[in-house]
Formats: C-alpha cells, structure tokens, sequence
C-alpha cells in the first residue's frame, strides 16, 4: 500500500509561483516512475507532468510546458511540482500519483486575476 500527501497549494496572483510536494511512503520510492494530476471544477482530472524514477526523464503536457518543472528527492520520498507563470487555467486541485490508481487528498492551487 502507498500513501501520497500533497502540500504547498494556497492562492496566488497570475504570474505568481508556488511549489507543490508530493510525500510518499509505504512502497519503494525510488523504483517507481511519479505523475501529476489536477482537477478543475466541472472538468475531469488531467494530466500535468510526470518523472521516472531516476529522474532522468520528464514528461509534460503542452500548457505547462517552459513554465512548470517536475522534480524528485529519491531520499526524501518526495516530488515536486515547481510552477511559475502561473495562470487562471492553472486553477485546480493538484494530485501525485505512481499508477493513476493510488491517489493523495490533492493540494488546491487558486490563481486570481
């Protein structure tokens, strides 16, 4: 079993920046590829970024991409999500995942105008 804890959403200003994490425990950290999710109201959950397990290797989708960077502290079982620029479309509850099957309480990030 795994257990996520997102932490670091709050509300900003467009432009702004916040920085997510993603504590993991109850499975081998180190050996499993980690995703970030978010879900807009009304809107299905989305895929936003993801990291493989060495780090070695990032994936995001394209309305991010240049403004939000995915990182990984293998001993400290945690991923980051570092976002800048921050956008109103940004808004949305954010969620680490290993499977898109085992999911946190999810961290709300608020972007105003």
């Amino acid at each position: 079993q795994v257990q996520l804890v997102e932490s670091g959403g709050g509300l900003v200003q467009a432009g702004g920046s916040l920085r997510l994490s993603c504590a993991a425990s109850g499975r081998t950290f180190s050996m499993h590829d980690m995703g970030w999710y978010r879900q807009a109201p009304g809107k299905e959950r989305e895929f936003v970024a993801a990291i493989s397990w060495s780090g070695n290797d990032t994936y995001y989708t394209d309305s991010v991409k240049g403004r939000f960077t995915i990182l990984r502290d293998n001993d400290k079982n945690t991923v980051y999500l570092q976002m800048n620029s921050l956008k109103v479309e940004d808004t949305a509850v954010y969620y680490c995942t290993p499977d898109i099957v085992h999911w946190g309480q999810g961290t709300q990030v608020t972007v105003s105008s």
